[in-house]
């Protein structure tokens, strides 16, 4: 099995390294091409006003000057287009992408643009709370075994995973849920600063790491509850993104 790893953390980010480990335990035909910068929260976005510069760093592994998007457009239309991945991996992201993440996330892009192709795609993330280390080994351990369990369901159009494993030391791990897309009200992202000399600037994302749900938030079932709980959460994802009930009253309107 071919498999195409990429991320939004950058070419150097360290979830990427974990996930190459995990990969070389389900294949030895691994491929890595990811951004040559991080690009955390560029969602599901091209590049469309700058050349694309490849950079290859060694033997199936190339940084891209773009997007996560970018990335597996490349690898797909030119890198891999003799023979496309069977699987693309998306992450180990810094950071969890659950609830409204989702739709931020460059993380889970890459996943969206794998499925568009046509290709089973899984974006993997760890929640790292407050000040705490991202817990790698975490991932590293359970990883392999959830990824060959998903591929075991018959891959459905549209549809791409969602896996995201708690802040948790690996014998802390509680297991292994299915769940849906969460909803939080969240914290004031956007913080207010001052540089040097006086003037007012802005730095979004300053709670983001800060972030603690509230009860309301931990809908059973859903990725925070499962995932604030000490489990490791799984969550397919559709790309058709149409509401049907809105649509059906709709047409009572307007036919």
């Amino acid at each position: 099995m071919r498999i195409l790893l990429t991320n939004d953390d950058g070419i150097n980010g360290h979830g990427l390294k974990v996930l190459e480990k995990i990969a070389h335990t389900l294949s030895d035909d691994v491929w890595i091409v990811a951004p040559e910068l991080d690009q955390s929260g560029s969602s599901h976005s091209l590049s469309l006003r700058d050349p694309l510069r490849i950079r290859e760093i060694s033997h199936q592994k190339f940084a891209i000057s773009g997007t996560p998007t970018d990335c597996v457009l490349v690898a797909c239309s030119h890198l891999l287009k003799e023979k496309l991945p069977e699987l693309i991996l998306s992450g180990v992201n810094f950071g969890a992408n659950m609830a409204e993440d989702v739709t931020y996330s460059g993380t889970i892009a890459a996943a969206i643009e794998g499925t568009l192709l046509g290709i089973r795609s899984i974006a993997l993330s760890i929640n790292r709370q407050h000040e705490h280390p991202a817990k790698w080994s975490t991932a590293e351990h359970f990883g392999a075994d959830v990824i060959k369990r998903v591929m075991t369901i018959p891959l459905t159009k549209n549809v791409l995973i969602n896996i995201n494993f708690p802040d948790a030391i690996v014998s802390s791990v509680k297991g292994v849920r299915v769940t849906t897309q969460g909803h939080r009200s969240g914290d004031d992202n956007l913080v207010a600063c001052t540089d040097p000399r006086g003037r007012p600037y802005f730095w979004i994302g300053g709670a983001m790491y800060r972030y603690s749900p509230k009860a309301h938030e931990l809908e059973p079932g859903s990725d925070l509850e499962a995932v604030y709980g000490g489990y490791i959460s799984i969550t397919p994802l559709s790309l058709n993104l149409t509401h049907q009930a809105t649509v059906d009253s709709m047409k009572d309107a307007f036919e």
